[in-house]
């Protein structure tokens, strides 16, 4: 850019970075979703449709931004982790959020017609919104993931319960509001079994469990890496060699991002997945 007598404005622009050696998760919401779902009619407790429409999108992120470790979604959120060696952007919030943001919804737009092929949109527009966290070490990290996998749990159970009682048992919304006030996960489970001989457990493992997005590489032996404790106890991040960095980047760019619907809160999945937390890619799954 020229020099100008204009330039001064630069000054205005405010510092946003990131704290370092921190893990940065980049939630991203919709926009007036519940609009949205009564405008195109979205099956209710669940469309599937509009559910693989959001993995779409965000397998498409996590294959366009390599830095991205893993993701996870579920309803019309969907939660984006950088590792805490991440130097994205300078690690930006600004730069890092609107790239999420925007990747993400041009990505649901343009896949809209494949997931909807009799519905086409028209004004307004899905949007999403996100926001930056930053999680100084690896328990906090897998206690936020796990809390959006509780979340998941809690709510779809209330909301099978609910539209069972709507559609199926013909109950008002207030009177099934009522009905459902105060149970507990076990009267819930109950109601479903007794009244309409839903066993919960044979649900749908995305509707359980949401949605897990992340590169798939060979599985390893539980207990036989501790990457957890490793990676807390490194401090500043070790700085790679540029030709360790686009070997690295090679590696992730081969790796097939994978959407799965597993326990997230058990440590099973994170010692079998070692690279979601070391940020060093596996070995490629031969294929059979």
């Amino acid at each position: 850019m020229a020099n100008s007598r204009f330039e001064y404005v630069k000054q205005f622009e405010q510092i946003d970075h990131l704290l370092p050696n921190t893990w940065i998760v980049v939630r991203i919401d919709g926009r007036g979703f519940t609009k949205l779902c009564a405008k195109y009619n979205f099956e209710k407790p669940n469309d599937r449709r509009a559910l693989d429409l959001m993995n779409a999108a965000a397998k498409a992120v996590v294959s366009e931004i390599h830095d991205i470790t893993i993701a996870y979604g579920v309803s019309d959120e969907f939660s984006f982790v950088f590792h805490k060696s991440s130097a994205l952007f300078e690690r930006r919030s600004s730069k890092i959020v609107s790239t999420i943001v925007s990747t993400f919804t041009a990505y649901y737009i343009h896949l809209w017609a494949t997931y909807f092929p009799d519905t086409p949109l028209s004004p307004p527009l899905p949007s999403f919104d996100g926001r930056a966290v930053c999680y100084p070490n690896v328990q906090n990290l897998r206690d936020y993931m796990s809390w959006r996998q509780a979340d998941c749990h809690i709510n779809n159970l209330y909301n099978t319960t609910f539209w069972s009682l709507v559609q199926i048992g013909g109950v008002n919304a207030k009177d099934a509001e009522k009905l459902l006030s105060g149970t507990l996960a076990a009267d819930k489970n109950e109601m479903l079994f007794s009244r309409f001989h839903i066993n919960y457990n044979n649900e749908p493992e995305i509707f359980k469990k949401g949605s897990v997005v992340y590169r798939d590489y060979e599985l390893v032996e539980p207990g036989t890496h501790d990457v957890a404790t490793a990676v807390d106890q490194l401090g500043e991040p070790v700085q790679q060699s540029k030709t360790q960095e686009d070997n690295i980047k090679k590696r992730r760019a081969k790796a097939r991002v994978l959407v799965d619907h597993v326990d997230i809160i058990k440590d099973d999945f994170w010692e079998r997945r070692p690279w979601l937390l070391s940020n060093k890619p596996g070995a490629i799954p031969k294929e059979t």
